[in-house]
């Protein structure tokens, strides 16, 4: 009876570990701090390769790809929603 009480509480604790790595892993999914970091090396990246394929008015043509990627991120959530909804309704 011990040993199975010991075994439950050790089960418990991986439980609640696994659920505090998800909670961090959803946070960092949304987290402004990430979509920001993303934007800035979307934007850098598109800068230098529009620049060496000498595409004229770089800089704004950066400014699209990242406001792309910004607007496609931004709507990821509704369709997940749309998604789970859609796959999962019983």
């Amino acid at each position: 009876m011990e040993e199975d009480i010991k075994s439950l509480k050790a089960e418990i604790e991986t439980i609640k570990l696994r659920n505090t790595r998800v909670e961090a892993d959803k946070a960092w999914e949304t987290s402004i701090f990430r979509l920001t970091v993303l934007s800035i090396i979307t934007f850098i990246f598109s800068i230098t390769v529009l620049y060496f394929v000498k595409t004229e008015e770089y800089l704004l043509s950066a400014l699209s790809s990242t406001a792309g990627l910004i607007i496609s991120s931004q709507s990821l959530p509704f369709i997940k929603r749309w998604w789970i909804k859609n796959r999962y309704a019983h």
